[in-house]
Parts: structure tokens; sequence; C-alpha cells
């Protein structure tokens, strides 16, 4: 089998590409310029190969495309439908969390849906500064999404585990870069530093009256293994982390909500590295 080099793959999808956008659009204007701020864009962010940045000088036509973007488009075409009239590129923030300045890898659900909320609350928006959170799924492979980034992106890395990973901990150490960062909770994991009084706020309105929770339906050490028992004995169906984070995350009114360890991992996500960057 031949292989296609990849300037002819480039060809190849700028046709297919273009002709379909043609077919939508009638404007003959020919403007490239938002293929230059991408381009310059994934050099910033990604450590890119000859190949990739072949495929990157295109002459797709994304001016053309754009104008058929709705307000319901994803997020990262409203970016570039906002960055489409500037002549020159820039990182200036916008709600759209692109361009993006850092990456978060936390182990669990729990962290990557209640950590931009607390966060709020701090006056630290994730989306206009351009945190892109990602939930690992176990310690383990918080390590080995760190290597993967580390090696591919050039933009600081910020990793948070629960106080069980030392040894990860230890393992992620030795490839950190100066402009990265990681958090070892000091007790349990992420549950365990969500505020008590936060916890039965979101317990008693769930319950709406029917049982009521306080301090003495905590008896063990471990948040998780208190709430799976609580779940248990007031009739709830099984506890499950996703959905109970979905409903901490409507109870989050005011930075009370925020426990003192959350405050101190969101000015360390917080603080910028940008002038070691290379």
């Amino acid at each position: 089998m031949d292989i296609i080099d990849y300037v002819t793959l480039r060809n190849y999808a700028q046709t297919v590409l273009n002709t379909s956008i043609n077919s939508f659009c009638t404007d003959t204007a020919d403007d490239f310029s938002i293929n230059n701020k991408l381009y310059e864009y994934e050099n910033s962010v990604f450590k890119l190969n000859n190949e990739t940045n072949l495929l990157l000088k295109n002459k797709i036509e994304y001016n053309k495309f754009l104008q058929l973007i709705d307000t319901n488009a994803p997020i990262n075409l409203k970016w570039l439908k906002c960055i489409a009239g500037d002549n020159k590129y820039s990182r200036e923030k916008t709600e759209y969390r692109f361009p993006i300045e850092k990456v978060v890898i936390a182990e669990g659900i729990t962290e990557e849906i209640l950590l931009p909320v607390f966060a709020e609350k701090c006056d630290y928006n994730f989306d206009k500064k351009g945190i892109q959170i990602v939930s690992a799924g176990g310690k383990n492979q918080v390590v080995k999404l760190f290597y993967t980034f580390a090696e591919q992106l050039k933009i600081p890395i910020f990793v948070l585990l629960d106080s069980d990973a030392k040894e990860n901990y230890e393992q992620i150490k030795l490839r950190m870069r100066d402009f990265d960062k990681i958090h070892l909770l000091k007790n349990g994991e992420f549950e365990d530093v969500l505020p008590k009084d936060l916890i039965i706020k979101t317990l008693n309105d769930y319950l709406r009256n029917l049982n009521y929770i306080d301090d003495t339906d905590f008896e063990y050490e471990r948040m998780v293994t208190n709430l799976e028992e609580i779940f248990k004995k007031k009739g709830f169906h099984e506890f499950k982390k996703a959905e109970f984070a979905q409903m901490v995350k409507t109870h989050v009114d005011s930075l009370s909500d925020v426990s003192d360890e959350i405050k101190s991992i969101i000015n360390e996500i917080k603080f910028d590295h940008s002038f070691l960057l290379q």
C-alpha cells in the first residue's frame, strides 16, 4: 500500500472541506488570516512535528465556514469566530476557555466538576483564564497523562493528587518542568476537603424535609464512606461521585462554601508561570 505524503493529504482535505463549505456559503472572498492565527496558536501550545506543521499550513476556508456558526456551537468554534476579525493573533482571554493557557490534571470527576465552581467564588474564571481541567480516572492514570502532556505541550501543567498518591507524586516530580506545579492533598481525597456545612446543605435540600442530616450522620473518617452510608440509610439510590458533585455544584453560593485547602489549590493554579516559558 502506498503512503500518501502530508502535502498531498493536506491538499485532499482542503479540496473536500472547501467544496462542502462553498456549497453552503456563497461568499467568494478568500481570507486565510484565521489560518495563520490557528497556526500560531497551535505552535504556542503544542510541540509539533514537521508533518503536523505541514497540515496546519493549509488553505481551508475557515472564514466562510464560521459564517454558518450559531450560538449553539461548541465553545472552540465560538472562539474562532471571536478572533476571526482581528488582524493580528492575540492571546486575549475570552469566556470560551481558548486560547488554553494551562492544563489541570485531577484524579476524578468530582474535581473536574467542582474546581471551576469554587474558582469562580475566588474571582478566578477558568474559561476566561484559559484553564482546561481533565479528570484522569485514578492516580496511576494521572501519572501517564502527565507524562504524555509534558512531552506534547509547551504550556504549564498543574497536577492535583489525593493524599494516598505519594508514590505517584514522586514519579511526576521526576519529569516536572520548571513551570509545572503539583499539589498533594493534606488528607484523603477531594470529597474530604469539601466543607461539611456545604455537604449538609446540599443533602438537606435534596431530601426536602423527608429526612434531616446533621453532624451526627458523619461517623467515619472518610467523607465518601459517610456519604455511601447516608445514601444507604436514608433510602437514596447508590452514591455516585459525579451525580453528587453536580448536586453540590448548585449549592456553592459564596466564598464561605470554599474550604481553606481548596482556596490554596485555586491560588496555586492562578500563579502565572508564563515568565518561565521559552
